[in-house]
């Protein structure tokens, strides 16, 4: 079992504070991992195994506590003596009501209580009613190119590791962690991947928001892939099924992307006015959770290279804990302006700087910016190396693998 050391970082601070712990991720990108880390991280503090109450909501072990009062009186019968019991609840949105569950155990027993989940509306109102400014979330990714290299043994400080071909590998195969895990073929890689796709539309998104219209939704997913890292709203989309001779509703493709997006299938990144420092409501562009949904699903495609590579320095900058933007620069498009606290960085990614054109017009809009925050230019060339009046240059396996 793989340390998510990441992930571990951000949560022993919390353990035995007065805060649920609030996982969550898209399914299989790693959560159950880190529960299993928490809970070899308080037997190693010395808390008795007893004390230690861990249920997995997708074992058939469990079916019978998938309702709300079941789980208390399992829970409230194993927690019978007196002093602290940690209770750690994976896949917690299987059970109806849990959010109830969860909030009676703070008031009726010492505990510290870590769930986990498969869908972002963990946090939404309910949770929110229940547990206002008592739980702190978490969430976990798929792994990042760093994380890949430990996965097969690398290291990424090694000077004699190729980073350029480890990383086509890892653009190739993505970073689910179960396929890493053995030597699997890209055919067996997206046959996995595909699988869990298929459960996240079912289970996450067509089950828990009741669509109807599994065919549309399964094209508006794969619209929404083949246009990675171009700008993106439901009413494009809308006037491409019109284009195609079908009348689709807007809100219709409102409703499905906001699935999609609650199942970490995608991920909304909103635009950002440099210049009015404020967030726009239009053009935003949609990211997906691990590139290889788009190959398990559409296959692997060339022309999407640019997309692609956006996609991944976006994850990474999520990764980092950065709040990431597309940045609006008068009429100019900064790819990526990302915001950590008091820290703001720029990014643009492109695929080769072949010529001088395309050097003008990937380092133009970070040398329109005036202000002191970091700029970068992140692609592919190994090439080219000047900085360019204060933005940097960056083969995109080096800026992935740099210092968070």
């Amino acid at each position: 079992m793989i340390n998510r050391e990441q992930y571990m970082e951000q949560i022993v601070p919390f353990i035995d504070k007065p805060f649920v712990k609030v996982i969550t991720g898209i399914r299989r990108s790693g959560k159950s991992v880190v529960l299993r880390l928490i809970r070899d991280e308080l037997l190693r503090r010395g808390v008795r195994e007893e004390r230690i109450i861990y249920l997995n909501f997708e074992s058939f072990q469990w079916i019978d506590l998938k309702e709300a009062k079941a789980l208390y009186a399992y829970i409230r019968g194993q927690a019978g003596d007196a002093g602290k019991y940690y209770i750690l609840l994976d896949e917690i949105q299987e059970v109806d009501g849990w959010e109830k569950v969860v909030n009676s155990l703070l008031v009726d027993l010492d505990t510290d209580i870590y769930v986990t989940g498969s869908n972002s509306r963990m946090l939404s109102s309910e949770l929110a009613t229940y547990l206002t400014g008592r739980y702190v979330a978490f969430h976990v990714m798929t792994l990042s190119f760093r994380e890949y290299l430990t996965f097969h043994d690398l290291q990424a400080n090694d000077p004699t590791l190729n980073r350029k071909e480890e990383f086509q590998k890892y653009l190739r195969m993505g970073g689910f962690p179960a396929i890493h895990t053995a030597d699997y073929g890209y055919e067996a890689i997206y046959k996995i991947v595909y699988d869990i796709y298929s459960s996240v539309i079912l289970r996450d998104t067509v089950q828990r928001h009741n669509i109807r219209n599994v065919e549309l939704l399964e094209r508006v997913v794969k619209f929404v892939f083949d246009n990675i890292g171009n700008k993106l709203n439901a009413k494009n989309i809308a006037d491409y099924f019109k284009s195609q001779q079908r009348k689709v509703d807007m809100n219709t493709i409102y409703n499905y992307l906001n699935a999609l997006e609650s199942a970490f299938i995608i991920q909304r990144i909103p635009r950002y006015d440099i210049k009015g420092k404020e967030i726009l409501q239009t053009n935003e562009k949609y990211f997906v959770s691990d590139l290889s949904l788009i190959y398990s699903v559409m296959g692997y495609r060339d022309r999407l290279i640019a997309g692609m590579l956006e996609n991944l320095v976006c994850l990474e900058l999520k990764r980092r804990g950065y709040e990431v933007y597309v940045g609006k620069q008068d009429d100019k498009e900064v790819d990526f302006v990302a915001i950590r606290r008091e820290e703001k960085i720029y990014v643009q990614v492109t695929y080769q700087l072949a010529s001088q054109a395309t050097v003008e017009r990937e380092f133009a809009p970070l040398l329109a910016i005036n202000d002191h925050y970091p700029k970068y230019v992140v692609s592919m060339d190994s090439l080219w190396q000047d900085n360019v009046e204060g933005v940097r240059h960056r083969h995109i396996a080096d800026f992935l693998l740099d210092d968070a």
